[in-house]
């Protein structure tokens, strides 16, 4: 299977600060999508993605682990929030920028898979801000919208960022 690589869109693209449709058909044009974010997500090393990064306004959102668990969020909804933590998170479509973003500690999301089924998902830490990041994009949010102090990346920064993208990467390797 050829593998197919989309545009991320960047920051200033009017896509971003616009709201997703919610998904109504779930066929082979969904599931080509989520394939084709899987593909443009491996390939930047990155934890999550949702589908206005990549200039399609639905609300679709993808999140892999770093011990390489796959999340797909169709339609995804926060339906509870408990406590507060606040992290510090970057982004594809801003790139050489970082932020701390205070989010809910915990969460609880109802979403759909791409055959339409529907499932609950605890989540918290990393998994929690990595599904409020991505379901913000799904509502033209971006982190720079909630961030407590914005950054510059450092050339540290860039290092830190790198090394944690490649243990991402050797553990993506060890699941396979």
């Amino acid at each position: 299977m050829q593998m197919a690589l989309l545009q991320i869109r960047q920051y200033g693209d009017e896509i971003l600060k616009k709201k997703a449709k919610p998904v109504t058909v779930f066929d082979s044009k969904l599931h080509l999508l989520l394939d084709d974010m899987w593909d443009t997500l491996k390939e930047h090393d990155a934890l999550g993605l949702a589908a206005p990064q990549v200039g399609i306004l639905r609300r679709v959102a993808i999140i892999l682990m770093d011990d390489g668990e796959p999340y797909e969020f169709i339609n995804p909804v926060i339906v509870e929030e408990i406590g507060k933590d606040t992290k510090n998170e970057a982004c594809l479509s801003i790139p050489n920028k970082q932020g701390d973003v205070e989010r809910a500690a915990s969460i609880k999301v109802e979403a759909v898979d791409r055959f339409g089924n529907p499932f609950t998902l605890d989540a918290d830490d990393v998994l929690a801000t990595g599904i409020c990041h991505e379901i913000d994009h799904l509502d033209g949010i971006l982190f720079l919208d909630r961030a407590i102090a914005v950054q510059d990346c450092t050339a540290e920064d860039m290092q830190n960022r790198k090394a944690m993208k490649e243990k991402l990467r050797e553990n993506r390797r060890k699941r396979k």
